[in-house]
């Protein structure tokens, strides 16, 4: 995992209020051109024709200010992979958003989190800004050993399991039933689909990315 730092006077008026709230990271063409959206009187981005490349990351940390964390899950020949690890200081970085996060419930007595490494950004927020008086499941997949170094905050009422890649829904459907609990699922579409059926109405799975598609975002 690669974390930037953004900074800078551009962050004015940005706002991030949910752990699972994302920006757009706008990519230069391959001929180093910038092509940026503007707001508009509408509250709105007006974007250029054609669109440029853009893909969606996480909020990990926001200041309240001038500086903003992105995580980056490093995997060769990816494309936001390849620009973060040759992003320099002082390299200007176009963003767009945040649109607005799902309401994130703060109502529950219990929590099960269920994340490859591309949610991890969101837990780790979310263990950082929820209440102290809730308990937690973490269930974090991973493909290699050096992720479960992910830096997590501790704290009372936190279990966390660390599962290889593909045993993730299988894990949490294996959980203590706990009263009054809510599921956030984020990770590769396909395997977290089987969890969209468990505790249904108090949830929110999201497919953070689909193995074979480019910018897959699935809600």
């Amino acid at each position: 995992m690669l974390r930037i730092t953004l900074a800078g006077p551009g962050l004015d008026g940005f706002h991030s209020y949910q752990c699972d709230d994302h920006v757009k990271i706008v990519f230069p063409d391959p001929d180093g051109t910038h092509r940026v959206p503007t707001p508009n009187a509408h509250q709105m981005l007006d974007w250029p024709k054609p669109l440029p490349t853009t893909r969606r990351y996480t909020v990990r940390r926001y200041s309240g200010g001038r500086e903003l964390d992105l995580d980056f899950v490093v995997h060769s020949g990816g494309l936001a992979s390849t620009w973060a690890e040759r992003l320099a200081v002082g390299d200007p970085v176009a963003i767009a958003g945040p649109p607005g996060a799902k309401s994130f419930p703060h109502n529950y007595g219990h929590y099960v989190f269920a994340v490859d490494p591309t949610g991890l950004p969101a837990a780790a927020r979310w263990l950082e800004e929820s209440p102290r008086d809730v308990s937690v499941d973490l269930v974090v997949e991973f493909d290699h050993e050096d992720e479960t170094g992910y830096p997590l905050a501790e704290r009372a009422g936190l279990r966390t399991r660390w599962v290889p890649r593909s045993l993730l829904a299988a894990t949490v459907m294996e959980l203590p039933a706990v009263p009054n609990t809510f599921l956030f699922a984020a990770g590769e579409a396909d395997e977290i689909r089987p969890l969209r059926a468990w505790n249904k109405d108090h949830s929110l799975v999201t497919g953070y990315w689909k193995r074979g598609v480019a910018d897959a975002d699935e809600d």
